[in-house]
């Protein structure tokens, strides 16, 4: 997989993750469009992994003042669940988060049915779970190994 990254909303890559958020989000689990594209947008980085080319799976990142980084947005095309894409995702924000946005902890608002997902990457749900969206969601939070 490879994984392109941009804050540049006019980009190619920026297009492709709108694309795989309308298809997951919007169409598959009928949030409603406007509250998938919000204000948070141009202060985020938008990365899109490709298999051969292809638009496969996204994410945005944002980085908090306290040295947070929220990972938002995590969706993976159809065809590609089940393949261990997103996990590798989760790998390269990590990686990121590390070397390029010295990020302390990696924080997230995960749909119920990926809390388990998450777990296989050593993320913690934390707190009381809430609806977003009209969809059940727990806080969870990774400290990021820094060696």
């Amino acid at each position: 997989m490879d994984v392109r990254k941009t804050t540049d909303l006019l980009s190619t890559t920026y297009t492709d993750a709108l694309a795989i958020r309308k298809t997951v989000f919007v169409e598959e689990q009928n949030v409603d469009e406007s509250l998938e594209i919000d204000d948070l947008e141009d202060q985020t980085l938008h990365l899109v992994g490709y298999v051969q080319n292809k638009p496969a799976c996204t994410a945005r990142l944002l980085k908090k003042d306290n040295g947070d980084i929220k990972i938002q947005r995590v969706a993976v095309l159809k065809d590609y669940r089940g393949t261990g894409l997103g996990l590798k995702l989760i790998h390269e924000i990590e990686r990121l988060a590390v070397k390029e946005l010295n990020g302390s902890r990696l924080i997230l608002d995960s749909q119920d049915h990926a809390i388990a997902f998450y777990e296989k990457a050593d993320f913690t749900v934390e707190g009381e779970g809430f609806l977003d969206a009209g969809i059940p969601h727990h806080f969870m939070k990774k400290k990021i190994d820094r060696t």
